[in-house]
C-alpha cells in the first residue's frame, strides 16, 4: 500500500491502484490495493474472495475512490450481473495474470483456466468503474 500510495510501479499493465470504499458498518473510509482489468475500454475489477469486506462495502454504497500514487479519481461501482459477468472472468487470467496465483491460494480455482474463472460467475462479483462527477 505504502508503494502504490508514492506512486511506485509495483506490476501490471497499469499496476494495482488503492480502492476506498466507505464502511458499510463504520462509515469511516477503507482502502484496499486492487488491479483493474481493461477490456473493451471500460475498466473492471473482481472480487477475488467472496464475501470480502469491501466487496459488502460497495454494494452498500457504490461511490468509492482510485488513487494511483498522488492521481485520485472519483467513481461509481457497478456490479455486473452474473450472467453477464461471465465473459469477464473468463478474460481475468489473460487481462490480470497476477490475479490468478491469488485465487489459487484461495482454492477458487485450481489451474487458472478461462473455463474455471468463468465458473465463478455468481459467486465473484465483478464491478465495472463509472466516472462519477
Amino acid at each position: 500500500m505504502a508503494m502504490l500510495k508514492l506512486g511506485l510501479p509495483v506490476s501490471g499493465k497499469e499496476g494495482p491502484v488503492v480502492l476506498t470504499v466507505t464502511g458499510r458498518n463504520s462509515g469511516q473510509p477503507r482502502s484496499t490495493p486492487i488491479t483493474p482489468m481493461y477490456i473493451d475500454g471500460e475498466r473492471y475489477v473482481v472480487g477475488g474472495f467472496p464475501g470480502a469486506d469491501w466487496v459488502r462495502n460497495a454494494q452498500a454504497d457504490p461511490h468509492a475512490t482510485l488513487t494511483q500514487g498522488r492521481r485520485t479519481e472519483r467513481v461509481t461501482m457497478v456490479e455486473i450481473p452474473a450472467e453477464q459477468a461471465r465473459p469477464l472472468l473468463r478474460a481475468f487470467p489473460t487481462e490480470v495474470p497476477t490475479g490468478v496465483g491469488f485465487m489459487k491460494r484461495t482454492g477458487l480455482v485450481t489451474h487458472g483456466t478461462p473455463e474455471e474463472f468463468e465458473a465463478l460467475a455468481g459467486r465473484c462479483s465483478v464491478f465495472r468503474f463509472d466516472h462519477s462527477d
